[in-house]
């Protein structure tokens, strides 16, 4: 706990830190991956080149800051991080050494400013922010792990099916290699995995595109030009092909009540998207699922979605739109989501929005929503990879 003259530092010195935060963190990521190699597979190498993770960590503690002074509002805005946290398995022995190199970047980028009462201060603010993050996370690990199905750390399973859903997404059915049972999860939920590439582990995380079932979990991945790992599920990940997976987390999950909900997604942007729908339908909600794909050869799932409607044809409408359709291709629209195709379709402004996508693209649709009226706490959305807002 902080004294109260670090309390009177911390706040004297967060808008220097806040103004410099975004190049400490840039600094921080080098510096930890030098000094400490082997955490260097816990991070996406494109989303570090592309400044994104330094971005989303500076973002991460600016909101920590701001909000420390209220326990409840300062857990609710880590939400994320510890969903991340869960499906990379975050260990609380990994903490110090975040700690000690996020001080570091910080005496680099600020040099002279940082006098050994301030770093003090800042100590103890990361530590404060560590231990909630810790306390958080070993709750959510031991809730899981008491589930029936569930697991501590990494659990391995194997490739039981492949499918390819469209010229470039595929499917991997993976079941447990004990045989056991596999614990449900919350629809609109990412999970963990873990893979050896080279002789070297690799962490990702993907979206769960199917219901859950107790016995296998589905995942659905589009072969990304360049993509270490997505490469190599399609390459080398065949019935039979061994991986660990962590516990599922994330927050894109359906909300109670009777409204109904618009789905929408482009591109790979279906997959969480599929067993929202299936939730919401067994709701007896009223579904709206507006796609938008580049052209039919890269329009995933058609034949599922197309199932729902026969299934529900009272409660679920599957709207396509496609950017440039090929001659043989039937999609409901072509060219852009827009406003007015929006409000064609939105239920009412109270309609439950789930947006996912490109970046640019959720952008786009959330700002529409917002002039429709739809109320922000109406939408939601997940970005696939570091989280930023939407007006980033």
């Amino acid at each position: 706990m902080l004294t109260p003259q670090q309390e009177e530092l911390v706040a004297a010195t967060a808008p220097v830190v806040a103004e410099n935060l975004e190049a400490i963190t840039a600094r921080f990521y080098p510096l930890m991956f030098e000094r400490y190699p082997e955490v260097k597979a816990l991070f996406n190498a494109a989303h570090q080149a592309s400044g994104g993770q330094p971005r989303a960590l500076a973002g991460s503690v600016l909101r920590y800051v701001q909000l420390r002074g209220d326990r409840e509002q300062a857990k609710a805005s880590l939400s994320l991080v510890v969903g991340k946290h869960i499906s990379l398995g975050i260990r609380p022995d990994q903490y110090p050494i975040v700690g000690e190199c996020l001080m570091a970047a910080i005496g680099e980028v600020l040099g002279d400013a940082v006098t050994p009462e301030i770093a003090a201060a800042w100590q103890g603010v990361y530590e404060e922010l560590a231990g909630l993050l810790i306390e958080l996370e070993a709750e959510a690990y031991q809730e899981f792990a008491s589930r029936p199905g569930g697991w501590q750390g990494a659990r391995a399973f194997r490739v039981a099916e492949t499918r390819d859903e469209s010229a470039e997404i595929r499917s991997f059915v993976l079941a447990p290699e004990d045989g056991g049972q596999v614990a449900d999860f919350r629809p609109g939920q990412f999970i963990g995995v873990k893979l050896t590439i080279d002789g070297e582990p690799v962490y990702r995380h993907y979206s769960l595109s199917a219901p859950p079932n107790g016995k296998t979990y589905r995942l659905s991945i589009k072969r990304e030009p360049g993509g270490r790992v997505s490469q190599h599920f399609h390459a080398a990940m065949s019935e039979g092909a061994r991986l660990e997976l962590l516990p599922p987390s994330g927050d894109l999950t359906l909300e109670t009540g009777a409204e109904p909900v618009m789905l929408i997604s482009g591109g790979v942007g279906q997959t969480p998207m599929l067993s929202l729908a299936h939730e919401a339908l067994a709701q007896g909600r009223q579904v709206t699922y507006l796609h938008a794909a580049r052209d039919g050869s890269v329009h995933a799932f058609a034949d599922e979605v197309a199932a729902l409607e026969a299934r529900y044809p009272q409660q679920f409408k599957a709207v396509t739109l496609y950017e440039a359709p090929r001659e043989n291709d039937a999609p409901d629209h072509a060219g852009f989501v827009d406003r007015a195709l929006l409000a064609r379709y939105l239920p009412g402004p109270q309609t439950l929005c789930y947006i996912v996508g490109p970046q640019g693209f959720m952008s786009h649709v959330n700002a529409e929503l917002a002039a429709l009226d739809v109320p922000e706490a109406k939408r939601r959305f997940e970005t696939f990879g570091p989280t930023q807002p939407l007006a980033a």
